[in-house]
């Protein structure tokens, strides 16, 4: 039988900076009414008072807010609150709602899936630490998708709440909703954010990659091109990238090759750039459609 267990007291954990748009945020909004964190699960709910945890297992599932947590079991650690002292044994649901309880950190495990009504994130294990403020996903087919992107790598997803920035490593892969895209070993995604409501109303693309920074064999696809090198920017807005480090670019047959290019995915134009006392190299095929790069 599902049980529920309503954390109240968590609220006194320390506030983040809402994200409007992309808070895969559990922490609560700075100023806002106090929400509780709702743990339900079909397996059933254990609280540990020595351990300071509340665990849930069988299809178990935290709301609070817009945020839903889904896993296999979740584990829930908090600190006492000093003043209050100790949690009543009896009634550990009540001593947490009277403020017994602060929420230090949410591990998800199994089957995670974490949502709010524009973005999602999948992985095999979650932790949630709200004193850092880092969402950390790891496991098999990790994903974390945007309003316009989605977001993919083989050895960790992390979300970082204040920063409004997600770190993919390991073939990390960035794919826009036109089908532009942009992998590496390891990619960092800065997304739009607002800082009040009003400036959010004012904000279409909230929620969607303002910046990205790629490190290691980063590839770009355009429609037309492809562009690769050992580091590079891209700002989505624009459709502009630059690429840095034994840069080549390949649109067809023809090839080119230097020590930077700038990039428009947008219009599929490449312009290669030599470096300093350097020089590019390229080979054109003839009515090839070598007018681009």
């Amino acid at each position: 039988m599902t049980r529920l267990l309503a954390i109240a007291a968590l609220l006194a954990a320390p506030a983040f900076t809402p994200a409007y748009g992309q808070s895969l945020n559990l922490g609560g909004s700075p100023g806002a009414a106090p929400q509780p964190v709702n743990i339900t699960a079909a397996g059933g709910i254990s609280w540990s008072q020595d351990d300071q945890t509340v665990t849930a297992s069988g299809n178990a599932q935290a709301v609070r807010g817009d945020v839903t947590v889904t896993a296999d079991e979740l584990v829930a650690h908090y600190h006492k609150a000093p003043a209050t002292g100790a949690v009543s044994a009896a009634t550990p649901a009540a001593g947490l709602e009277q403020g017994g309880g602060q929420l230090t950190e949410l591990d998800a495990i199994g089957h995670v899936h974490i949502f709010t009504p524009t973005e999602n994130a999948w992985g095999d294990r979650a932790v949630y630490s709200l004193s850092q403020k880092v969402l950390v996903l790891t496991g098999q087919h990790l994903k974390l998708t945007t309003p316009h992107d989605t977001i993919t790598a083989r050895d960790s997803v992390e979300y970082y709440t204040e920063a409004h920035m997600a770190v993919a490593r390991g073939q990390a892969l960035i794919v826009a909703d036109d089908g532009r895209s942009i992998s590496a070993d390891v990619i960092t995604g800065y997304l739009a954010s607002a800082a009040t409501p009003a400036e959010t109303a004012a904000l279409d693309n909230a929620g969607s990659l303002q910046k990205v920074e790629a490190v290691g064999h980063v590839v770009i696809h355009t429609t037309s091109d492809t562009a690769t090198g050992d580091t590079g920017v891209y700002l989505p807005p624009t459709g502009q990238a630059r690429l840095g480090g034994n840069v080549h670019i390949t649109h067809g047959p023809n090839e080119l090759a230097g020590s930077d290019a700038l990039v428009n995915m947008k219009t599929g134009v490449a312009t290669l750039l030599a470096a300093p006392g350097g020089q590019v190299s390229g080979v054109i095929l003839p009515n090839s459609g070598g007018g681009k790069p």
